[in-house]
């Protein structure tokens, strides 16, 4: 009985060793299938298409700085890995961040920007599933992230930083999670992986991950929250007295 176990906990850690690398947010290329990739990249053109029609008919040109900031904010959050057992890691998302400053059409455009440059410049992720990245982390990240947030705060106070400071934590914690349950998805339907190892280890880890990211957003847009409520998105009611319009809306 002892060997048996023995034998069997050896095999678990020798699949799971093995299979590790390829549970990364990022997925590199070679690990999805072509069905997971069309359908992926196509969902995120289309989308991608419609929130750059979105931006241009409804955002001032005053947004851009913004947009511009956001960007370099997220990237240099994204840089913050947390290293997982296997030679894998797992990092910051920053859509959360991204659609609450920006909305989740001028944010997702964002997140794509920050995606494409780490794939081409960095090698960061595949260009055959830039696609799926952009969609897993970018799209499901940015635009669930928001709207979350969005219902959160409005619920517990639009104009109370406590709205703010839970809609910001349950938001990013949740995006996090669920980008990381949807690659691990793509990759046990494209037999790269099996979905129970893919779930445990990628789940498992960045529920912790997700707890910075938390921080992280919070920590940040309390800060924007007191200096320049103006900035976001949905500004709480009082600063429409100050200011004629929000910088990052239309």
């Amino acid at each position: 009985m002892l060997t048996i176990a023995t034998g069997s906990l050896l095999a678990s850690t020798l699949l799971y060793w093995t299979t590790s690398p390829h549970l990364a947010l990022h997925i590199p290329d070679g690990f999805l299938n072509f069905p997971t990739i069309a359908i992926t990249s196509i969902a995120s053109i289309g989308l991608i298409a419609l929130a750059l029609n979105k931006v241009q008919a409804e955002y001032q040109e005053k947004a851009v700085p913004l947009m511009g900031v956001c960007a370099a904010f997220v990237f240099a959050a994204q840089m913050i890995n947390f290293p997982i057992p296997g030679g894998t890691s797992g990092h910051l998302l920053g859509g959360t961040l991204a659609g609450a400053l920006l909305g989740p059409w001028a944010g997702s455009l964002v997140m794509t920007v920050v995606f494409i440059v780490q794939s081409v410049m960095f090698q960061d992720g595949g260009l055959t599933v830039l696609g799926a990245n952009i969609f897993n982390m970018g799209l499901v990240g940015t635009f669930g992230g928001y709207y979350l947030y969005k219902a959160i705060r409005f619920a517990v106070g639009r104009n109370k930083l406590s709205g703010l400071v839970i809609g910001a934590a349950v938001a990013s914690w949740t995006s996090v999670v669920v980008a990381s349950a949807i690659a691990a998805l793509q990759l046990a339907i494209s037999g790269t992986v099996p979905l129970s190892v893919a779930l445990t280890a990628m789940a498992t880890w960045h529920v912790l991950i997700g707890i910075g990211e938390a921080l992280i957003t919070v920590v940040a847009l309390s800060s924007i929250w007191r200096t320049r409520p103006d900035l976001f998105y949905d500004p709480p009611r009082r600063t429409r007295v100050a200011t004629s319009r929000p910088v990052s809306r239309y």
